[in-house]
């Protein structure tokens, strides 16, 4: 299970699950971080997060299944999540979803071919007053027109392809 972590950073994650009160607390932190070093969290990641912290592997999944930012199965480079709440959709989310499924060329919860980006719909990124809002990693785009979601899906893949051919 080391290629979910590497090894120090277990050794470092277990350490600090030994020094706190209440281990649970850190359940979220470990998946971040196989989901970080791995792209998402496999059933194997759910066990070593469960031999880190000294629960059980259902203690970790309840938490892992409940929060739609872990992920459960491979997702492309890129998560758009895209806001459902009400105020997003009363003020064009509805069409800036329906743009993004056309400029993609994939449904919620589908991978575009080339790996790049994921779509998914999100309960609520607190960002009403950004209405209608998208968040990719951990940037959140308000409001949004559709060339601003062109715009940024633009920059997302130019930031992608220097990431893949080496440059910085």
């Amino acid at each position: 299970m080391s290629e979910l972590l590497p090894q120090q950073q277990i050794d470092k994650l277990k350490a600090h699950a030994a020094e706190i009160e209440h281990p649970h607390e850190m359940i979220v932190d470990v998946l971040r971080e196989i989901q970080a070093h791995h792209g998402w969290v496999p059933d194997a990641g759910v066990v070593l997060t469960a031999e880190i912290l000294g629960i059980t592997p259902v203690e970790v999944e309840e938490i892992a299944t409940f929060y739609d930012k872990i992920f459960r199965q491979p997702v492309g480079k890129r998560v758009v999540h895209i806001c459902d709440s009400i105020c997003c959709w009363s003020t064009g989310g509805e069409e800036i979803a329906d743009h993004l499924q056309q400029t993609l060329g994939i449904g919620f919860g589908e991978t575009t071919a080339d790996g790049l980006f994921t779509l998914l719909p999100t309960c609520c990124l607190g960002a009403c007053g950004d209405a209608p809002a998208m968040m990719i990693g951990l940037t959140t785009y308000g409001p949004l027109t559709a060339t601003k979601v062109d715009e940024i899906l633009a920059k997302e893949r130019a930031e992608l392809a220097k990431t893949t051919s080496g440059k910085d």
